[in-house]
C-alpha cells in the first residue's frame, strides 16, 4: 500500500472515529475495520460516479450492516456525493442531518437503501441483482450492454447469522446471479463477545452450498488481497460471489481493536487521540483530512467520471439503432400515467357474477402486466392460491432472466426484501404475494417499503376465518391492525370487482406509499353501490332516506355485503340505516374533513364496525355510543358458512346488534 493511499484509508477511519465521539453515540468498529475494503472496493472496482449518483448503469452498494453508517458517510463526503461536508459528518445522529444513526435510502444522496435490521441489505442486494439481470435481458443488445452493473453488500457476523440472509442467499445461488457479490467482514466479535458463544458454523460452506463462489482474503487491510478477490468474483459469470474478509474490530485503536467494546459505544476523547496517534496521523484536529488526500480522491473521482461518459455516448448510439427499445426504456423509468389508467374502461370492466377478490386480482394483474411493463413479482410459491401468475410472462430463471414471473420459494421475510430491491434499482415495478396471516413473516420488511417510500405491493389472500378447514393457524385475526398501523402504508381490504381493481389502481399508481391488497378466497356478490369512490378509502355504498340515519353500518372487504343484507333486513322494521364501505382506513384519513363528516356525519353517533378480524382501530369511527361485530378470539377449523355463522358474522346478529344500541 503505497503512503497515500494508507492515508486515505485513514481518513475513512479518523473521519468516522471524530463523528461518532462528537456525537458520544455510534458503532466505530466496523468502520474502523472495514475502511481499506471500502477504499479498495470505491477507488478501483466499482463503476459510480458522485456527480451523478442516480447513473442507471452504476454499480450498487448496500451497507447491510447499516450500524456502521460512518463508514458510509465518510466515504461519500470523500468521494465528494451530493456535497455531503465535514460539517454534515460533525452533524451525525443529530436532528435533521443528513448523516442519521443509520443509512436512509432518499434522505442522503449515494446511499441506496435504508439498512439497520441485520441482514436486509444482503435481501435488497439478491432482489437489485435480479433487477440488473431481468432489464439486461431485456435490453441488452450485441455490442450494446446498456445494463451492465454490479451489486455489492458489505455486512457482518450478524448478518449471518439472521435468517434472512440464508433465505435471500440460498434463491441468489438457485438462480445464479453473477452480478452480486456479498463482502463479509468477518471479526469474529458480536456485542455479547465472542462469536463463538452463539455462532461457530462454517460460513464459507453453507454459502458454497447455496451455489456461490466462495473466497477469502486473509487480511483485511492488505488492497491487493482485497482486489484480487473482487475481481476473482466479477470473473465468474455463473455464481454469485461471497467474499470472507477477516478483519479486525475498531482496527486502529490500541485499547479498543479487536474487543466487543469497539462495536456500539464511542472510542472516548483519549482513545480518538490515542488511534491517531497509532495511525501516524498529522493533526489531532477533530475532522482533519491532509490536502494531498483530498487530491487523491479527487483524481480517482475524475476517472470514474469518465466511465459514464463512454456509456452515454454508448447509449446514445443504442437509442438511435433501436428508438423502440429507448421509447420502452423511458416508459419503465418513468411514472404508470395515472390519469389514462383512471379513463381506460378495459380496465375497470368486470363479469357481474359472485367472485373471490383474490381472483378478481389476478384478473387485474393479467390486464396491467399488459399496461405496466415493468411490473414484475410473485409469491411465496403461493402463486396459484393467491392469483398472482402472469399470462406469457415467463418465469424468471437462471435459463430466463427476462421472465415476469418470480418464484421467491417459500421464503416471505427474503421475498419482501428482495422486492423491495426490485423497486429502489429503478426501471421496474414489483408486487410480492402470500397468505395473509404470514404477513407476520412480511412485516418487518414492509416496514423498510415504507420507510423508504418504495410503492411495493403485496398481494395478500385468504383474509379471514373465510380460510375455513386449514383452522387458526391460518386464519388472520390481529394482521389487518398491525399493517394499518405502519405510517405510510396503505391497506386496501376490498369488497367486490370495483373495489379490487380501484386497490390495483391505487397501489400501481402510487410513488412513495407501499400498498397491500387483503383479498379474500371465498366468493363475494358484486355490489350495486360500489364505485370509483373507493379510491376515497371510504364512502357511502347504500344510503338512509333519512338526513341523519338511525345508524350507520361502517364494513370493508366481505362483511359489507353483510352490512347491506342487515340494512335491508332492519328497514323491514323501519330502522333506516347507511352503509358506508371502508376497504381503506389510510386512504379514508387523507381525504378533507368536509368529506369525512358527510360520510359520517357526528350527528349519527350510534355506529356499528362489521369486520371479521379484530377490532383493534376502529374506535375512532364507532365512538363511545357504537359497537362491534368483529373477532375477539382466534378462528377455529371447519368450512367458512359454520365459522361465520360461529362468530356472528350474520344478518341476525348484526341486526340485534343495531337495535341493542339504539
Amino acid at each position: 500500500m503505497s503512503n497515500i493511499e494508507t492515508m486515505s484509508v485513514n481518513a475513512i477511519r479518523v473521519l468516522a472515529a471524530d463523528a461518532i465521539q462528537k456525537a458520544n453515540s455510534g458503532h466505530p468498529g466496523l468502520p474502523l475495520g472495514c475502511a481499506s475494503i471500502g477504499y479498495e472496493l470505491w477507488a478501483k472496482h466499482m463503476k459510480h460516479n458522485p456527480a451523478n449518483p442516480q447513473w442507471a448503469n452504476r454499480d450498487r452498494f448496500i451497507l447491510s450492516g447499516g450500524h456502521g453508517s460512518a463508514l458510509l458517510y465518510s466515504l461519500l463526503h470523500l468521494f465528494g456525493y451530493g456535497n455531503l461536508s465535514k460539517e454534515d459528518l460533525a452533524q451525525f445522529r443529530q436532528l435533521d442531518s443528513l448523516t442519521p444513526g443509520h443509512p436512509e435510502y432518499g434522505h442522503t444522496v449515494g446511499v441506496e437503501a435504508t439498512t439497520g435490521p441485520l441482514g436486509a441489505g444482503m435481501g435488497m442486494a439478491v432482489g437489485m441483482a435480479m433487477a440488473e439481470a431481468h432489464l439486461a435481458a431485456r435490453f441488452n443488445k450485441e455490442g450494446y450492454d446498456v445494463v451492465d452493473h454490479y451489486t455489492f453488500a458489505l455486512g457482518g457476523d450478524g448478518c449471518m447469522m439472521e435468517g434472512i440472509s440464508s433465505e435471500a442467499f440460498s434463491l441468489a445461488g438457485t438462480l445464479g446471479l453473477s452480478k452480486l457479490i456479498i463482502l463479509y467482514d468477518s471479526n469474529k466479535i458480536s456485542i455479547e463477545g465472542d462469536t463463538d458463544i452463539a455462532f461457530t458454523e462454517d460460513v464459507q460452506k453453507r454459502v458454497e452450498a447455496f451455489g456461490f463462489q466462495t473466497l477469502v482474503v486473509e487480511d483485511g487491510n492488505n488492497l491487493e488481497e482485497i482486489g484480487k478477490a473482487i475481481e476473482a468474483a466479477k470473473a465468474d459469470k455463473t455464481r454469485p460471489s461471497f467474499i470472507t474478509i477477516k478483519t479486525k474490530i475498531g482496527f486502529g485503536c490500541p485499547a479498543k481493536e479487536g474487543k466487543a467494546s469497539a462495536h456500539g459505544e464511542p472510542l472516548g476523547v483519549d482513545n480518538v487521540t490515542a488511534l491517531k496517534e497509532n495511525l501516524q496521523w498529522p493533526s489531532q484536529e477533530p475532522f482533519y483530512v491532509p490536502d494531498e488526500v483530498y487530491a487523491h480522491y479527487k483524481e480517482i473521482t475524475d476517472g470514474l467520471a469518465k466511465e459514464e461518459a463512454e456509456w452515454n455516448a454508448m447509449f446514445a448510439k443504442y437509442c438511435e439503432a433501436y428508438p423502440e427499445m429507448k421509447a420502452l426504456w423511458d416508459e419503465m423509468h418513468s411514472d404508470v400515467d395515472a390519469q389514462a389508467l383512471l379513463e381506460n374502461e378495459e380496465f375497470w370492466k368486470f363479469e357481474d357474477k359472485p367472485e373471490a377478490t383474490r381472483n378478481l386480482s389476478g384478473m387485474v394483474i393479467n390486464r396491467i402486466k399488459d399496461i405496466v411493463p415493468g411490473f414484475i413479482g410473485g409469491a411465496a410459491d403461493l402463486a396459484p392460491s393467491t392469483k398472482t401468475y402472469m399470462k406469457d410472462m415467463g418465469d424468471f430463471s437462471k435459463d430466463n432472466y427476462g421472465g415476469r414471473n418470480l418464484h421467491f420459494g417459500v421464503r416471505e421475510l427474503a421475498m419482501t426484501a428482495i422486492g423491495n430491491g426490485l423497486m429502489i434499482h429503478g426501471g421496474l415495478r414489483s408486487f410480492v404475494s402470500t397468505f395473509f396471516v404470514f404477513s407476520d413473516y412480511v412485516k418487518p420488511m414492509a416496514r423498510l417499503s415504507a420507510l423508504m417510500g418504495a410503492p411495493l405491493s403485496f398481494v395478500l389472500t385468504h383474509d379471514s376465518i373465510g380460510v375455513g378447514e386449514d383452522g387458526p393457524t391460518h386464519e388472520p385475526i390481529e394482521q389487518l391492525a398491525m399493517l394499518r398501523a405502519m405510517p405510510n402504508f396503505t391497506v386496501y381490504r376490498p369488497a367486490d370487482a370495483t373495489e379490487t381493481i380501484a386497490a390495483w389502481y391505487y397501489a400501481v399508481t402510487s410513488k412513495k406509499t407501499p400498498t397491500a391488497l387483503v383479498l379474500t378466497r371465498q366468493n363475494l356478490p358484486q355490489l350495486a353501490g360500489s364505485s370509483k369512490e373507493a379510491l376515497k378509502g371510504g364512502y357511502v355504498i347504500a344510503d338512509s332516506t333519512k338526513e341523519t340515519p338511525d345508524a350507520i353500518l361502517i364494513a370493508s372487504g366481505s362483511e359489507v355485503s353483510l352490512a347491506i343484507s342487515a340494512k335491508e333486513e332492519l328497514a323491514k322494521e323501519n330502522i333506516d340505516v347507511r352503509v358506508v364501505s371502508m376497504p381503506s382506513m389510510d386512504v379514508f384519513e387523507q381525504q378533507s374533513k368536509e368529506y369525512k363528516e358527510k360520510v359520517l356525519p357526528i350527528e349519527c353517533r350510534k355506529r356499528v364496525a362489521i369486520e371479521a378480524l379484530s377490532d383493534f382501530g376502529w374506535g375512532k369511527y364507532v365512538g363511545l355510543d357504537g359497537a362491534y361485530v368483529t373477532m375477539k378470539s382466534f378462528g377455529a377449523s371447519a368450512p367458512a358458512n359454520l365459522l361465520f355463522e360461529k362468530f356472528g358474522f350474520t344478518t341476525e346478529n348484526v341486526v340485534n346488534t343495531v337495535k341493542g344500541i339504539l
